[in-house]
């Protein structure tokens, strides 16, 4: 791209005084794709003024020009979209055909189901005795993480545009690429001036002084619970709204009246595989009565040894681990689960064959895990499967619901009783008989997988604060 070193600000390309440059690395290969520049304070502190001054004109506009505004931007992301799967497959290593069916097309479902809700939202209803008003809250900040990165930018971008929010967004230094892409698309679109910026850099450093502006009036943060912690912190001195998508841990509860154990079993498999097993909302623990445990770890390995990997250029199912640090973290965690007493029955810390070049780890399958082992209680974040025994509906409950996390959970069975377990999940979102998820459910977590939801209307009114107006009656 030949803005790689520049930055987008107030509607055009600048180049910051920093010389601190950031490698961006093929995961596929350990090659060095292109750089960009590490921003700076000072860079936040421009990009802020400028979305703080374009929020005086912007937050005025009417509720039909943001809707043609949306409109212009899906039209331009569907002109880019295969440039999308190309930079995604290339700077995070989604093998292609899921940059293509999942990664970027998320992003543009996300902007549609925005679309939509905006199209049907009432800014301003008449009450018992009062008139309340929605408005947009401000300027917002947006942390987004490597793992899903269009749709983690554009679930909050949209959100942003349709609520008359302007924002300044610091992407993953990991994957920045795409974020620039998009920023050609909303400049294409006819985004006004300043209302959508973005800052390159490292979370300690333009994290932090996005979340310590105190010109930016809400953040939005989606990465591990340990750094929304560190942007909660940041954000509290200026008393900023602070929404929060965070790690998780989901359990997955196969009930025994499940119609079809196998297809149950190698779905929640193939699920905890996808993308390299880096999605928060995974279903990392797979809890299985007494009764069909066996026969559930069988499937499960099997499932395991039949999920390619390989080259994401290539026809595999499972491209590599996105950056050094993750392969590095993930291969640990199965050290430690050996160490720990679990059975590996699937994978292992070795690489795949025909796979020493580039962050690439087997699909694997602990069995015998019990739940106060590492790797069923921290986020691994890689393509491991954790196998729980359970003796009884009430054990099961109390096993998924013991974890410090709460984002995403999964029952299978017969429907009515699988939507009764699901409801005693202590989680934001629960997916029964791998039932599709509409993009415009609403998506956060409880305890310390975060606070507020994203996506079409939630997402929306997460940027809007609420006004009161009362008045005689005329």
């Amino acid at each position: 791209m030949s803005n790689d070193l520049n930055f987008y600000i107030n509607g055009e390309w600048i180049k910051s005084d920093s010389n601190d440059l950031i490698d961006v690395i093929n995961p596929a290969n350990e090659e060095v794709i292109g750089q960009i520049t590490a921003g700076t304070k000072d860079d936040i502190d421009i990009a802020v003024k400028a979305a703080a001054e374009a929020f005086k004109t912007f937050s005025t506009t009417t509720q039909d020009e943001r809707i043609e505004l949306l409109k212009a931007i899906i039209k331009e992301y569907e002109n880019r979209y295969k440039d999308f799967v190309e930079v995604i497959t290339k700077e995070m290593g989604a093998p292609q055909w899921l940059s293509e069916r999942a990664q970027a097309n998320t992003g543009l479902k996300n902007f549609k189901e925005t679309l939509e809700a905006l199209e049907n939202y009432e800014f301003e209803k008449k009450e018992d005795g009062y008139t309340l008003r929605r408005e947009p809250i401000g300027v917002v900040g947006m942390i987004t993480p490597w793992n899903w990165p269009m749709n983690q930018i554009t679930t909050k971008v949209s959100a942003a545009i349709a609520s008359g929010c302007t924002m300044v967004l610091k992407p993953s230094e990991i994957s920045p690429y795409c974020s620039m892409l998009l920023a050609e698309v909303m400049h294409d679109a006819g985004v006004p001036k300043g209302v959508f910026n973005l800052v390159n850099g490292y979370g300690p450093i333009v994290g932090a002084a996005l979340s310590e502006h105190e010109k930016v009036d809400m953040m939005s943060f989606t990465g591990s619970t340990r750094a929304g912690i560190a942007v909660a912190q940041a954000s509290a001195n200026t008393v900023k709204r602070v929404q929060q998508e965070l790690g998780g841990k989901s359990a997955n509860i196969i009930l025994d009246d499940v119609a079809d154990l196998e297809k149950s079993v190698k779905g929640g498999a193939g699920h905890c595989f996808l993308n390299s097993g880096q999605s928060c909302n995974a279903p990392t623990r797979m809890l299985v009565s007494s009764k069909n445990y066996d026969k559930a770890v069988e499937v499960a390995a099997q499932t395991a040894n039949n999920t390619s990997v390989g080259d994401p250029n290539g026809e595999f199912r499972m491209g590599p681990i996105s950056n050094k640090t993750q392969y590095e973290k993930v291969v640990k965690m199965i050290e430690i689960g050996i160490e720990e007493g679990a059975r590996l029955v699937a994978g292992g810390p070795e690489k795949p064959e025909g796979c020493e070049k580039g962050y690439y780890v087997k699909p694997t399958v602990f069995a015998d895990v019990t739940n106060d082992m590492t790797i069923a209680k921290e986020e691994i974040f890689g393509p491991v499967l954790c196998i729980i025994k359970y003796e009884n509906e009430e054990e099961a409950i109390k096993i998924a619901n013991d974890t410090e996390y709460g984002l995403a959970g999964y029952v299978q069975g017969e429907l009515s009783h699988a939507i009764e377990v699901g409801n005693q999940i202590r989680a934001g979102q629960i997916t029964i008989n791998g039932g599709a998820r509409g993009n415009a459910a609403p998506f956060g977590g409880y305890k310390t997988s975060g606070n507020g939801r994203e996506h079409g209307k939630h997402g929306l009114e997460e940027c809007l604060e609420t006004k009161a107006i009362i008045a005689p009656e005329v």
